[in-house]
């Protein structure tokens, strides 16, 4: 049995320090890109308004769910605040993303992007009112849910990157950050 646990520990040590520098941070990346970089892209970008700087009339809708409906459906009525922060939310849904791909700041993006997913979560589930199902809970059998299950993966994801850094196939590295 010995023998056994012996080498069982040299198989897997061996395969851990050959992959240890690469192989988790490059899949998290790849993982961010091939199933979340579009989807936050396709998000920002249906909040435009055929320009950069015009914002559709879904934008305020979706950021400030709540506010925009007392408000009328007005977005005159909205604060420049409140306009701010519906930019910001655009932009950072493009910039944000993209920087975890190429591995620009990837660490410092990857937090950002726990605070951008944090505020979708809370504007999901209070100023969308999601429904008990859209919310799901962990440990239920379902695996699907499109908050609590979801999310986790994307936050799994995203605390590897802020731990593990961009990997070697990135801007980071090239420009000398851990």
């Amino acid at each position: 049995m010995r023998a056994l646990i012996g080498l069982h520990n040299r198989v897997f040590l061996a395969i851990s320090t050959m992959t240890a520098p690469w192989l988790l941070p490059t899949l998290a990346r790849f993982t961010f890109a091939a199933t979340l970089l579009v989807y936050f892209w396709h998000s920002a970008n249906i909040k435009l308004d055929g320009g950069i700087f015009s914002l559709s009339f879904g934008a305020y809708a979706q950021v400030l769910p709540v506010k925009y409906e007392a408000l009328g459906y007005d977005p005159s009525l909205l604060s420049f605040f409140d306009k701010f922060i519906v930019y910001a939310g655009t932009y950072a849904e493009f910039l944000i993303p993209a920087l975890i791909v190429i591995g620009l700041f990837t660490r410092l993006a990857a937090v950002g992007m726990i605070g951008f997913v944090a505020v979708l979560t809370y504007v999901d589930i209070f100023g969308h009112k999601a429904d008990a199902v859209t919310i799901g809970g962990w440990f239920d059998r379902v695996q699907d849910s499109q908050i609590m299950d979801q999310r986790l993966f994307w936050f799994a994801i995203l605390v590897t990157i802020i731990v593990k850094g961009a990997g070697p196939l990135s801007v980071d590295k090239f420009i000398g950050l851990k």
